[in-house]
């Protein structure tokens, strides 16, 4: 089900505490499965319609699978029928944009632990940022809000 799928180009989770982890700090890390070892250490994809947070609807925080880093806000994900969860906008200072080297998309990764999410997409019109992360399931956690 993982591979080098490009189609997002233009065209259970476990329970998570929030951290503020660092790169240096790896004794805090989440040991990750071989499926997610391949798309946040290897940089790979998830199969497109497949993962567990496409539909999530409940409001919280998304974290990185490997780090527990706060990543973005329920409220900025939005329905982009890409296949992946889509978001307008990351937590200041949670993702790092890294040019491909081929230049034709950009990288997104967790800026604690530089963990794979997926790419990030501007100009498309999706919402009144203009932005598109599009970010795979298993690179995240889902931790839902308090009720009450």
């Amino acid at each position: 089900m993982l591979g080098s799928i490009s189609a997002c180009a233009q065209k259970q989770p476990k329970a998570a505490t929030v951290t503020t982890s660092t790169k240096k700090d790896m004794s805090n890390w989440n040991k990750l499965t071989k499926e997610e070892e391949a798309v946040i250490v290897h940089k790979g994809t998830e199969y497109p319609g497949t993962g567990e947070l496409l539909n999530n609807k409940e409001k919280g925080t998304y974290t990185c699978k490997r780090c527990n880093a706060a990543l973005y806000r329920s409220d900025s994900k939005f329905e982009s029928e890409c296949g992946w969860p889509s978001f307008d906008d990351e937590i200041d200072g949670a993702v790092k944009r890294i040019a491909d080297a081929d230049g034709s998309r950009t990288e997104i990764v967790c800026a604690a632990c530089g963990g794979h999410l997926g790419h990030v997409f501007l100009g498309e019109g999706f919402t009144l940022k203009n932005t598109r992360h599009c970010v795979n399931s298993i690179s995240m956690n889902f931790v839902p809000d308090k009720k009450g």
